[in-house]
């Protein structure tokens, strides 16, 4: 069955080839779609004048994970199927957070940024008791990936229901107590409304005393002016940050200075890995919306993800 998919603001040639091998029919926002892809990462497209155009379209692929910015228009639109790629990055932003957690444990900027031999230090993530915040793909990965450190992991997320490999799954109401002597935390949630700061002075002060905190979810997770002071006095050992608020971060951010926090620009999954993932998603998204199946990465508009 042929379904007409309009693409903004384009796709790559395999993404393209694919889709026409499934039967779909390619076409301008003027030509009646049914189906719409946004490939354009938080780029600004006219996606609500293409829907207020075209009342036949059924369902909508957006690009990213998170999607709180596109809050406004997933309220605008709440009878369409939206999906997201929620889930489609798992491995690389996971293997980012491993990797943000091992250089705060061990204080690699610091040590990247040394001239002279320096003193003995650094903290083996092995046996260590671990919190992952969040309940997708993203946080699922960080899970499976800290248990090859024999770790004792609790996970928090909206509900309680178990998440594979983990030792512990608590839903939000328990963070408080999941926090009390953890030794590092990944924040792979999602920005809503509920989580914004949901690490805060309070909650820092719960964790071990040298623990440190890896966030590949965003920026609006952490306070950052309480990071900044937890960092500072020596409660906690170090941070690792892929995502900050705002973004890019100022060059004035009193975050860079500091010896014991590790930033990179929101590159956990770089253009080069997400072109395949993304294609791969929505090609699947897109047999499963001509089979008329459930899809994946489905988005409840209510909810913000």
């Amino acid at each position: 069955m042929t379904q007409r998919i309009h693409i903004m603001p384009q796709g790559d040639p395999e993404l393209l080839a694919g889709l026409r091998e499934q039967g779909a029919e390619l076409v301008g926002h003027d030509e009646q779609p049914e189906g719409i892809i946004v490939t354009g990462m938080f780029k600004k497209l006219n996606l609500t004048e293409v829907l207020e155009a075209n009342p036949q379209v059924k369902w909508v692929q957006l690009p990213s994970a998170g999607i709180e910015l596109y809050s406004e228009i997933l309220t605008r639109f709440p009878d369409l199927t939206w999906t997201s790629a929620k889930g489609s990055y798992a491995k690389p932003v996971g293997e980012h957070a491993l990797a943000l957690t091992l250089a705060a444990l061990r204080g690699l900027k610091g040590r990247a940024l040394a001239s002279s031999w320096g003193t003995e230090g650094g903290i083996s993530l092995n046996g260590l008791r671990c919190v992952v915040v969040g309940g997708g793909g993203v946080a699922a990965e960080i899970v499976r990936l800290y248990k090859a450190f024999d770790t004792h992991v609790t996970v928090v997320r909206r509900t309680a229901e178990p998440v594979e490999h983990a030792d512990v799954t608590v839903a939000f109401e328990g963070l408080d107590e999941a926090l009390k002597g953890a030794e590092v935390v990944a924040l792979a949630a999602a920005a809503t409304p509920t989580t914004r700061h949901l690490l805060n002075a309070d909650r820092l002060a719960l964790l071990a005393e040298c623990a440190v905190v890896a966030n590949v979810g965003r920026g609006s997770l952490v306070d950052q002016a309480a990071l900044v002071e937890a960092l500072t006095g020596g409660t906690l050992r170090g941070a690792g940050l892929d995502v900050t608020d705002p973004e890019p971060l100022p060059d004035s951010d009193p975050l860079w200075a500091l010896e014991n926090c590790l930033i990179t620009p929101h590159t956990a999954d770089t253009t080069e890995m997400v072109v395949p993932l993304l294609r791969e998603r929505i090609l699947a998204n897109h047999r499963r919306f001509i089979a008329g199946e459930p899809m994946l990465g489905l988005v409840d508009p209510a909810q913000g993800y």
